[in-house]
């Protein structure tokens, strides 16, 4: 039976959309579900503010009237212009073992994206850094995370076989034992960071973060320090509200960390945002639904901190700082609560793998490289030729 691209247009067909991954992923024990309703917030034009610089569409694949795979196509105009490439991303790219299914549906993508003057297609990717990047290709037996994409082994296979994609960036991630006691280099750094520079570690309260204007300042941060890394966009305010609001304010903020230049009125110059791990009680969701048992597993982590590991989602610190030793008084701080709230391992988020200074830090601690994920680009002339 040929394949059937359908583009989404209703409501009914973008809860399907999102629905297709839990279908798919039902029995791997490795795959976590996400929030449905986040899903669908992310994917909604009323709901996501990166609508204001992306366009976006959606893809199902049909064979004998059942879905069997589906695609998101996004143009983001601000990466776009900030990179100078003309690309159209693809992500939430998911499709059973059917080489005419995945084939289907990048097409569909190119087709779409060529029509509004795109020549190049790259992803998986979100709608901007903040969502899940890149194809697992490596570490498809590890237990995924909320924060990134996992899929089957056949998808990079997938990829390979269509012809003319190439890798254009990988992601690497470390799984790391909390140490039980914090490593004399980091203790030793940040006590001498504190009396050289006047760097010192500080804790928000919720008010600061909420009402006072810090958590803007986090992600302000976090703009200035991402802003030449691959593919990166600047937040808006709108996104950086909308992150704050979803993130910032459910944190457990003995796992935030912000650093303050003593010699710059209590500047913040960096930060590192931690959340205990949900994949396991995300697991026992129905398909991503809090409903009728998914609460109280989700409870558990955010109350009572019901997991063993901890999940190192951001760390910031701003360009002329970062050799004076910040991340060592960041992390001298978080591994101290680590022990405390009981977690044996953390999990690092994706780092690009030619980002030699920030993989280098790992070296001080017990730490394997134990998933990876890739980018892929091509021409769309040259896919069509």
């Amino acid at each position: 039976m040929s394949v059937n691209i359908k583009q989404v247009e209703t409501k009914k067909e973008l809860k399907a959309f999102v629905q297709f991954f839990y279908d798919l992923y039902r029995d791997c024990d490795h795959a976590v579900p996400f929030l449905f309703n986040d899903e669908l917030g992310t994917l909604s034009r009323t709901s996501n503010p990166a609508f204001e610089y992306c366009n976006a569409a959606y893809f199902l694949a049909y064979k004998e009237g059942k879905v069997v795979g589906r695609i998101a196509g996004i143009i983001n105009t601000r990466a776009n212009t900030r990179w100078q490439t003309p690309m159209v991303r693809f992500g939430w790219f998911d499709f059973i073992d059917d080489q005419e299914v995945s084939a289907a549906l990048i097409s569909a993508v190119e087709q779409w994206g060529a029509g509004q003057g795109m020549t190049e297609i790259g992803g998986p990717f979100g709608f901007d850094d903040m969502d899940r990047e890149g194809m697992l290709v490596e570490g498809f037996d590890r237990l995924s995370t909320m924060y990134i994409n996992y899929n089957h082994p056949y998808y990079p296979q997938h990829m390979e076989a269509m012809g003319g994609f190439r890798k254009d960036n990988d992601y690497l991630e470390y799984r790391i034992r909390v140490p039980e006691v914090t490593p004399p280099k980091f203790a030793k750094l940040a006590e001498m960071v504190e009396k050289r520079y006047n760097l010192h570690v500080h804790k928000f309260t919720r008010k600061e973060l909420l009402t006072e204007g810090k958590g803007k300042q986090l992600f302000d941060i976090l703009n200035t320090t991402y802003n030449n890394l691959y593919g990166f966009a600047q937040l808006s305010d709108k996104q950086i509200d909308k992150l704050v609001n979803d993130y910032l304010r459910m944190a457990d903020l003995n796992l935030v960390t912000a650093v303050l230049d003593g010699n710059e009125n209590n500047k913040m110059i960096g930060f590192g945002v931690s959340f205990p791990s949900f994949s396991k009680a995300l697991q026992h969701t129905r398909d991503g639904r809090l409903l009728p048992f998914g609460w109280w597993h989700m409870l558990r982590v955010v109350k009572w901190h019901k997991t063993d590991t901890v999940d190192l989602l951001l760390i910031g610190v701003l360009p002329e700082y970062r050799t004076k030793g910040a991340n060592a008084l960041i992390f001298n701080d978080l591994i101290s609560y680590y022990r405390q709230y009981g977690f044996k391992w953390a999990e690092a988020m994706p780092q690009m793998e030619t980002n030699k200074g920030v993989l280098s830090q790992w070296q001080y601690l017990e730490a394997e490289n134990h998933r990876r994920h890739r980018i892929y680009v091509r021409s769309i002339h040259s896919a069509k030729e």
